[in-house]
C-alpha cells in the first residue's frame, strides 16, 4: 500500500459524507479532451446531458451549452468506469464478520443465493469507488466455493439496491482449483471431484428441466430453488462465471462448457497465456485477474502483460478489481488498468477494457460504457491522465446526477 492509496481513501470518505448534489436533469460537462469510446476521442469537447441521458457530444465549436444548463469542467472526461467482477458491496471495508456476506461456506454449490439480498448500496467501499470514477460494479458472491451464489451489476450510486441495480441476477459465480476445495474435511478435495460434483448437479438441473418443461400441471416436480437457478444456466439465461487460474482448471471449465453448451466466462484465469489459441477457439470471454495481485499460490505464473496479450490473441476480456481478504478489501480497476496499459496494453486499449469491453462482456452495452447519444449520462472527470499517478478524478455523474465533486 502507498500514501496515494490511503489518502484517495480519506478524500473519497470525506467527500461522500458531504453527500451527493440533488439530480441534474440538464448539465454540461466542458472538456479538453473526452474518450468516447465510440470513435475517435474528441478534443475542446462538450457533453451535454438531459434528463439522465447523454443528448449530444461534440466539439466545442459545434455544440453550444443551452442556457440554464449546469456546467462542469474537467481536462479529461471518460465513461464512467466499469469493475467488470468484484465483492464490494457484499464485502465491506471493516473486514469484520457483520459485514462479509460474500461467501458462504456451509455447503460447496449454492447458486440459489442472490446478491441482491447481500448487497449494501451504502457500505464505504462503494462510496470510495464511486469518488475514484467507477460507476458500475459487477458484484456479488465470490470465489472460495464450488458454486458460491449469484452476481449482479449495479451502479454505485449508494442509494439502495433496488434504486441503484440494473441487472439483479447477472451471471452464477463458480471456482475450480484449489479455491473450490472444502474446508475441514468437506468435498470437493480434489479437482476431480469438484468437477465431478459441478457435472453431476448439471445433470440434475436437466432432469428437472426436462420434468418441469414436459409434465402437466399436477405432475410437475416440487420447486428447487437451486437446480431453478441452474435450470437458467443452461438455457443460456445466466453466464456461468467460472474464477480458474491453473491452465488445467481453464481447459477443465473450457471442457464443462462445450459438454452443457454454457454461456461461459472465464474469470480470473492467470496462466491463460499458455493456451491462448484453445481458449480463442472455445468463444468464452475473460475477465482477467487485477494486473497487481499477488504472484503466489495459483497466481504464481501471472503476468502484467496477459491483458496486451488476450487483446493481441483477439479474445475479449475486461479488467476487475477482484476479491481482497485484507483491509480495505477492494483493489480500483482504474489503477489496475494503468498498469496494464504500460506492460503492452496501451492507453486506449486499457481505457476500453474498463468501460465498453467490460460493458459488452457484461451484456449491458446498451447502457453504459460510452457516451453516445440515448445512453446512459455516466461520466467520471479527471484532471489529467486519468493513468497518471499524480491525476484525480474531479467529478462523477451517474444517471445524470452530480455525486461527487472534489476541488482541483
Amino acid at each position: 500500500m502507498n500514501c496515494r492509496f490511503y489518502s484517495l481513501l480519506t478524500l473519497g470518505w470525506l467527500a461522500a459524507s458531504a453527500g451527493a448534489t440533488p439530480l441534474a436533469a440538464q448539465l454540461a460537462v466542458r472538456a479538453g479532451t473526452v474518450y468516447t469510446m465510440a470513435g475517435e476521442p474528441v478534443r475542446d469537447a462538450v457533453v451535454l446531458v438531459r434528463d439522465g441521458k447523454i443528448e449530444r457530444v461534440g466539439p466545442a465549436s459545434q455544440v453550444a451549452v443551452p442556457a440554464g444548463y449546469k456546467t462542469l469542467r474537467a481536462k479529461v472526461v471518460t465513461p464512467g468506469l466499469i469493475d467488470a467482477h468484484t465483492v464490494v458491496g457484499l464485502a465491506g471495508y471493516l473486514n469484520q464478520k457483520q459485514d462479509q456476506d460474500q461467501l458462504e461456506l456451509s455447503t460447496a454449490m449454492q447458486p440459489e443465493l442472490r446478491a441482491i439480498d447481500a448487497y449494501d448500496a451504502r457500505e464505504r467501499l462503494v462510496e470510495w469507488l464511486r469518488n475514484l470514477g467507477i460507476t458500475t460494479i459487477h458484484t456479488g458472491h465470490g470465489p472460495g466455493a464450488l458454486i458460491s451464489g449469484q452476481t449482479m451489476i449495479v451502479k454505485t450510486t449508494g442509494r439502495s439496491a433496488e434504486e441503484d441495480v440494473i441487472v439483479p441476477e447477472a451471471m452464477v459465480a463458480a471456482t475450480l482449483g484449489p479455491g473450490a476445495r472444502g474446508r475441514n474435511g468437506k468435498s470437493p478435495g480434489t479437482r476431480a471431484k469438484a468437477a465431478a460434483m459441478l457435472r453431476g448437479e448439471l445433470i440434475k438441473a436437466q432432469d428437472y428441466l426436462r420434468k418441469r418443461e414436459s409434465a402437466g400441471e399436477d405432475e410437475r416436480p416440487e420447486r428447487d430453488l437451486r437446480l431453478e437457478v441452474l435450470a437458467r444456466v443452461l438455457k443460456g439465461e445466466l453466464p456461468l462465471l467460472v474464477t480458474v487460474n491453473r491452465i488445467q482448471d481453464i481447459l477443465t471449465a473450457i471442457r464443462i462448457g462445450r459438454e452443457f453448451h454454457l454461456k461461459l466466462v472465464l474469470d480470473s484465469a492467470a496462466e491463460i497465456y499458455l493456451e491462448l489459441d484453445r481458449v480463442k477457439a472455445a468463444g468464452y470471454p475473460v475477465i482477467l485477474h487485477p494486473t497487481m495481485h499477488r504472484a503466489g499460490g495459483e497466481y504464481e505464473n501471472l503476468s502484467f502483460e496477459t491483458a496486451a496479450k488476450l487483446r493481441d490473441a483477439g479474445i475479449p476480456f475486461a479488467l476487475q478489481s477482484g476479491y481482497e481478504s485484507y483491509v480495505p478489501k477492494t483493489r480500483v480497476v482504474l489503477f489496475e488498468a494503468a498498469v496494464a496499459a504500460a506492460n503492452g496494453l496501451g492507453f486506449e486499449d486499457a481505457l476500453a477494457a474498463i468501460t465498453i469491453d467490460a460493458a459488452r462482456i457484461l451484456g449491458v452495452a446498451d447502457r453504459i460504457g460510452s457516451l453516445e447519444p440515448g445512453k446512459d449520462a455516466d461520466l467520471a472527470l479527471f484532471d489529467g491522465d486519468p493513468f497518471e499517478y499524480t491525476t484525480h478524478c474531479t467529478g462523477v455523474v451517474i444517471d445524470g446526477r452530480v455525486v461527487s465533486e472534489q476541488p482541483h
